[in-house]
């Protein structure tokens, strides 16, 4: 992982100068496993967000704004107790380990000075989030719990001794000689990355692949003078964050990792590189969790459609051959006197044929004559009602079937918060059933919330991230001259500029909303059509989100992320 002993060293450098000394404000716990501590520290506000995600565990100060909890979960409540208004006296790494841990000095109820330590592991699933009480050592709370049930070494529990993690024999690669690299090594072994893993704390195989990159021929000579200068760089604290894209994969680290060969992005601080690399990430894995459900639903709705679909073509191509019903209704009329009751098959001479073929006519010998040819035409009087009737059917099922795709699109792009109002329009719409929830009901007559971003230029641009939103966004909020933009034959979000004359600018960085908030988002060169609200019309009696318009433009923009994260951040 990227988050290894080196990395933390380096994040706890970075926190050392901006936060510490500060004082510890208002505490959020936004999602299960994250924290946002606002800290006031050099005259400045910060944001510290501490998570124990086990795919995105890291501590970082942050400028994404995420959205709280009506009520606050127990454990963020517990800390508001223990650390508002404290102190954060000292930030330290124990040797070279996935930790850092807060040293933090306040008072409590009754006016006396504690000491509190907030200590956070970075170890994957295993990650956590533990209050500690400094001079007795005791567990306060946590923000996962671990039994002994589950860790026989230690338990992490409410009233128990803190013990930090099993310590590991590795050396220490900051101290580390050329002799001890080499005894270390087995050369003749191979896979030297691994080797280096295994035996030096802190290190993670994007860094051991990065020294062995720099020794070249992997030798005796060349791999302790590469580690020596690598631990040098490391050891004065020279950092140079990175952000490296290989085949759409993004890998980040406190220097360049010039072992790959990829595209680089540089960054002034960590935090400003972690901001950039998780924009989106942990947001679409909480979505992925709560809407799984929602996801599989969509797509078994729209399977269902698109096969509805193919048997309706198959009813239709029958259907369309109606005029040979009508066809042998007619030569069985003009053959009348030659078919007898009880015949099965009768062949007659096609007379609307030029070369007069023989057409061979299937009878129910049950039937007379006159009642075998009433039989074809009742077929084709079917028939030819049948055609309107399976077009009305197809075009509704086209229908369904564009609206899911629209919707799964959706859950794609949405945050957390935007999955609940997917789950109404599909109950609204009679397509499934709510779950009750506990607690205060939802207001019939709020308004959905529309994500705003800001233009170089201060333009606000606002982007409906789901149907509810899209057509309170276009047919309400919006006014009538103001500029309207959308993938082009795309599923996508409706994306509002508020301003009737938009610079240049303002609307090709909408335009890069619209591309990047549809279907098309890993594609390049995606149409956005662009028009004025008064253009834009929603017909009666069509699904959440449909709206026709005329008088657009087309123009092509390539979905840009750092873009789009920088539109953001500005609000």
């Amino acid at each position: 992982m990227s988050f290894d002993g080196f990395f933390t060293r380096a994040m706890t450098k970075e926190l050392e100068k901006t936060v510490l000394g500060g004082k510890i404000g208002r505490i959020y716990q936004p999602f299960k496993n994250e924290l946002i501590l606002s800290i006031r520290a050099n005259r400045k506000n910060v944001k510290l967000l501490i998570s124990a995600h086990p795919s995105y565990a890291r501590v970082q100060l942050t400028k994404e704004e995420m959205e709280n909890p009506n009520e606050p979960p127990m454990f963020c409540m517990l800390l508001r107790k223990h650390l508002e208004g404290a102190m954060i006296e000292e930030i330290h790494q124990p040797n070279m380990e996935r930790m850092i841990i807060f040293d933090v000095k306040g008072r409590d109820e009754l006016g006396d000075i504690t000491y509190k330590q907030l200590i956070v592991e970075i170890m994957g699933r295993h990650s956590n989030i533990i209050l500690v009480d400094k001079e007795k050592n005791v567990i306060i709370d946590s923000i996962k719990h671990v039994s002994a049930a589950i860790n026989r070494y230690r338990t992490v529990l409410p009233g128990s001794s803190y013990v930090s993690p099993p310590p590991l024999e590795k050396i220490n690669p900051l101290s580390a000689t050329n002799e001890d690299v080499l005894r270390s090594l087995d050369f003749n072994a191979g896979k030297l990355d691994k080797q280096l893993v295994a035996r030096f704390a802190g290190m993670s195989p994007l860094l051991a692949k990065e020294i062995l990159f720099h020794a070249g021929l992997t030798n005796r000579e060349t791999v302790p003078t590469a580690f020596s200068n690598l631990m040098e760089t490391l050891r004065n604290h020279d950092y140079k964050p990175t952000m490296t894209t290989v085949s759409n994969k993004e890998f980040f680290y406190i220097i360049p990792l010039t072992h790959l060969d990829g595209e680089y992005q540089h960054f002034t601080s960590l935090s400003e590189m972690l901001d950039r690399f998780y924009f989106g990430k942990a947001s679409r894995d909480r979505v992925k969790q709560q809407a799984a459900d929602l996801e599989r639903f969509m797509k078994n709705e729209k399977d269902k459609n698109e096969l509805k679909l193919k048997k309706l073509e198959k009813t239709l191509l029958k259907a369309e051959n109606a005029h040979e019903y009508q066809l042998l209704g007619e030569l069985l009329t003009a053959n009348m006197h030659a078919v007898k009751k009880g015949m099965e098959v009768i062949s007659v001479t096609n007379y609307y044929d030029e070369a007069g073929e023989q057409v061979a006519i299937k009878l129910d010998p049950r039937k007379n004559p006159a009642e075998n040819a009433q039989s074809y035409f009742s077929k084709y009087q079917k028939a030819k009602n049948a055609v309107i009737f399976v077009k009305e059917q197809m075009d509704k099922t086209r229908e369904e079937i564009n609206y899911f795709d629209g919707l799964l699109q959706q859950i794609a792009s949405a945050s957390p918060k935007d999955i609940e109002e997917i789950r109404e329009e599909l109950a609204e719409g009679g397509y499934m059933r709510l779950r009750q929830k506990k607690g205060k009901r939802k207001n019939p007559n709020s308004k959905p919330i529309i994500e705003s971003y800001m233009s170089a230029d201060q333009t606000e641009i606002l982007v409906g991230k789901n149907n509810k939103q899209n057509d309170y966004l276009t047919s309400k909020l919006a006014h009538r001259d103001e500029i309207w933009l959308h993938s082009k034959d795309i599923p996508g979000s409706h994306v509002v500029i508020r301003s009737k004359e938009p610079s240049e600018e303002t609307l090709l960085a909408a335009a890069n909303l619209a591309a990047y908030f549809s279907k098309a988002k890993n594609s390049s060169a995606v149409p956005v059509d662009y028009t004025k609200i008064r253009h834009v019309k929603k017909p009666n009696g069509s699904k959440p989100g449909f709206v026709i318009y005329d008088n657009q433009q087309t123009i092509y923009v390539t979905p840009d992320e750092d873009l789009v994260m920088s539109m953001k951040m500005q609000k």
